[in-house]
């Protein structure tokens, strides 16, 4: 079995507390990447993270907080990327310390702005971390709902399956099933794509579009997904797989989705930029649209829903008449 070695947490937000908890339940000891040294301050203060997860203690002997990502990628053998995709770039950039040799793990749904490039492709480009050493942890997966020790089914992704086999070791649990998969590229492209999706799922419920369109709208987005997966990544899988069709539906339906949380205050009404400041949460899905749209245009991947969203959020059209037009295209 590949050793793992020591593992650190790189990012503060939901997700990244979720993990922690799941990593050092096995471990009994998390490196864990904290920006700002006041929230280190106050985290040590209060045994939880401050901003998120708060109902999540945390034996502070456990734990080892920094804010200095050299000191962390020194001593630490395992890196679990967690932070929102537009200031990946950023963070790393601060970095002297080579991580070709560390085992990288990207929890990160969605793609590195300017790059248009998933995480594994970006640190593989970038930094010249080999595809042997870099995986993907893949959903369903809410943060609020692993906190809470509620049944959840992972996908590690890695090219090396011996290393994606121990990091499912580190997670599994009584609440957490875990499996392995080889599709490092589908898994991440799948998670980009679930967020836009969600966001049109939002649209149409802030249009007042029911249920029974909602599961046609699913249909197409997973046809979607599938025949841009096919040609990003052309190898054999099962788009009905957790990773991909489970993970979509919890986001495309469930209460915790920022990304339908965005889409429907869109379908309401709002500007984007109004949404964005009354959420005061990142959701992924707006710039992944973007970044989607710019990797399609070279591709020319049939995705409607893909465009829908696009016009809508970044060329002001009206949501009425983008939806309007993807129910004339569905059947």
């Amino acid at each position: 079995m590949f050793d793992i070695g020591k593992i650190a947490i790189i990012g503060s937000g939901s997700w990244a507390t979720a993990i922690a908890k799941i990593v050092v339940e096995h471990t009994h000891h998390i490196g864990w990447y904290f920006r700002r040294d006041d929230k280190i301050e106050e985290f040590k203060r209060r045994g939880h993270n401050p901003s998120y997860l708060t109902s999540v203690k945390f034996n502070m002997n456990e734990v080892m907080l920094s804010s200095d990502i050299n000191k962390i990628v020194q001593e630490y053998d395992t890196l679990v990327f967690v932070t929102p995709s537009p200031y990946l770039k950023a963070l790393l950039k601060k970095l002297k310390t080579k991580v070709s040799s560390k085992l990288i793990v990207t929890a990160i749904k969605g793609i590195v702005p300017d790059e248009n490039l998933v995480c594994s492709e970006y640190f593989h480009e970038a930094y010249n971390v080999p595809y042997d050493n870099l995986a993907v942890i893949g959903g369903p997966s809410h943060a609020e709902e692993v906190a809470m020790e509620r049944l959840t089914y992972l996908t590690v992704g890695c090219s090396d399956l011996s290393k994606a086999r121990a990091f499912t070791e580190v997670l599994a649990s009584n609440y957490v099933k875990t499996k392995t998969s080889p599709d490092v590229l589908g898994i991440e492209y799948a998670s980009v794509l679930k967020n836009v999706y969600a966001i049109s799922a939002g649209i149409c419920s802030g249009l007042k579009y029911g249920d029974n369109f909602q599961a046609v709208l699913m249909s197409n987005a997973m046809q979607e997904m599938e025949r841009f997966l096919n040609t990003i990544n052309p190898i054999k899988r099962s788009i009905i797989d957790s990773v991909y069709l489970g993970d979509q539906l919890v986001t495309g339906y469930s209460k915790f989705s920022r990304n339908h949380t965005f889409g429907t205050m869109i379908g309401k009404g709002y500007s984007v930029k109004s949404a964005q400041i009354e959420m005061e949460m990142v959701a992924e899905g707006y710039f992944g649209t973007k970044c989607m749209k710019e990797i399609n245009r070279r591709l020319h991947v049939n995705m409607p829903i893909l465009d829908a969203v696009y016009n809508i959020l970044y060329e002001r059209i009206s949501p009425q008449i983008e939806i309007k037009l993807l129910t004339d295209s569905f059947r």
